[in-house]
């Protein structure tokens, strides 16, 4: 049985203070406490946010993401160190730069990225300056220096090292300006997931993972990916999205094979799910989904 080692990582420097701050406790209140093999493993407390845009980067608190990244890599690295399995309870998606760097201190690993949105703005594109709308440009080093060469190892992760799955706002992004995706980043989206079936579709992200030369992937989970009809509770809605029992053959799948080293969730807002139902549902699926590393061999 795998131990799996629970970081609270409760950061909003990326977005504001909406709500999703509350995850981890939902999340351990609804079950994930419960995890077979799991401990606990520390909570990261973020700077004080600022609600300024940085006149530089044009980017909310980009000097309070990098040190929370790297005290958050401080703590992931501890976990990996130990042969542990981090699940890294956010926060929004601003956090995955602190799991890429713990990653990036050891070696090349690569990133499957399942989410509603492909959070590839640049900050002239987020109307906001929401660093959580541009967590993989700023991972595959585009944007401002400070937040993509962090420790001087940008990029935290190459752009073919990366399948962005389960997307669905192509229309959306093109119309807002955001940058195109580049052509190595491996894609899946939502159309094309639904036409090959979850468990194919994620069975070619874990096969194109597999191919190049890293140590093994992290696993980036934004709850957006799910139907807005069963994952109201976030804070940037878009109709359609996975059912659970699709989000749970993903997981299953990402977590076979042995070469997923960690995990992270993002951006649920238990203030959006006032009787706990959806809480409940989503601890229920990651358990499901973690239990490959779990059950008894």
């Amino acid at each position: 049985m795998r131990e799996l080692a629970i970081v609270e990582a409760p950061s909003v420097l990326g977005l504001r203070p909406s709500g999703v701050q509350d995850l981890p406790a939902a999340l351990l209140g609804a079950g994930l406490r419960d995890l077979p093999g799991a401990v606990a493993a520390g909570r990261v407390d973020a700077p004080p946010y600022d609600p300024r845009r940085d006149p530089e980067t044009g980017v909310l608190n980009p000097h309070g993401i990098v040190r929370y990244a790297t005290s958050l890599a401080d703590v992931v690295g501890a976990v990996l160190a130990r042969g542990s399995f981090p699940v890294v309870l956010g926060g929004d998606c601003s956090i995955l730069l602190g799991n890429l760097l713990a990653l990036r201190r050891r070696g090349r690993y690569g990133l499957l990225f399942v989410d509603g949105h492909t959070d590839f703005y640049q900050p002239a594109a987020e109307p906001t300056g929401e660093a959580a709308s541009m967590d993989l440009a700023l991972a595959t080093g585009r944007g401002p220096r400070v937040l993509t060469d962090i420790e001087g190892r940008g990029p935290l992760v190459r752009d073919e090292d990366v399948v962005a799955f389960g997307f669905r706002d192509a229309a959306e992004s093109t119309e807002a300006g955001m940058q195109p995706l580049p052509p190595r980043l491996r894609t899946i989206d939502l159309d094309r997931v639904r036409a090959a079936g979850a468990a194919e579709a994620a069975r070619q992200a874990v096969d194109w993972l597999g191919a190049g030369g890293t140590c093994g992937y992290w696993v980036h989970l934004d709850v957006d990916v799910l139907d807005d009809a069963v994952m109201p509770a976030v804070d940037y809605r878009l109709p359609g999205g996975l059912t659970w029992a699709e989000l749970e053959t993903v997981l299953r799948t990402a977590m076979s094979g042995g070469r997923a080293v960690g995990l992270d969730v993002t951006i649920f807002n238990p203030r959006l799910d006032p009787d706990g139902q959806i809480a409940a549902h989503l601890a229920g699926c990651l358990r499901q989904g973690l239990s490959v590393l779990t059950d008894p061999v």
